[in-house]
């Protein structure tokens, strides 16, 4: 399978930058798959699950946060939030989160408390479904 250049930033560091054979990652409108010489695009990333296959390597898999995509001249450059390979999941404190989350949503302070509540429950969640391996196969 022919490789592409990818460049992944989380705001805290670079997350992968290397060659790529496969890219799959969830956006606001569904799940985007990238082979080598896939079309020009920009698309807003979703929370979920960012798989990746580099040449000669097994499929990765990373919990992500919200950011960008940009796909052109057959290079990807992917700006996000956050990035989290499952090793580097602490289950316990993804489990406070979604806690306190799920107690703010019971609160409903304000509608805009109310969103973040949402986007704090999701992120939590999402980072414990790959940190526990549930994602099921593709």
């Amino acid at each position: 399978m022919e490789a592409f250049p990818v460049r992944i930033l989380a705001a805290d560091r670079t997350f992968y930058d290397g060659l790529c054979e496969s890219l799959t990652i969830s956006t606001s409108d569904g799940e985007q798959g990238i082979l080598a010489h896939h079309s020009d695009m920009i698309a807003a990333v979703s929370p979920g699950v960012l798989r990746y296959r580099a040449p000669g390597e097994p499929m990765r898999v990373a919990a992500v946060s919200p950011g960008m995509l940009k796909v052109e001249n057959g290079e990807v450059l992917m700006l996000l939030d956050s990035a989290e390979y499952p090793e580097e999941i602490d289950e316990a404190r993804a489990r406070r989160e979604a806690d306190e989350a799920r107690e703010a949503l019971l609160q409903q302070k304000s509608r805009q408390e109310y969103q973040l509540a949402q986007a704090s429950l999701a992120r939590a969640v999402n980072r414990l479904r790959v940190k526990s391996g549930s994602l099921g196969e593709r």
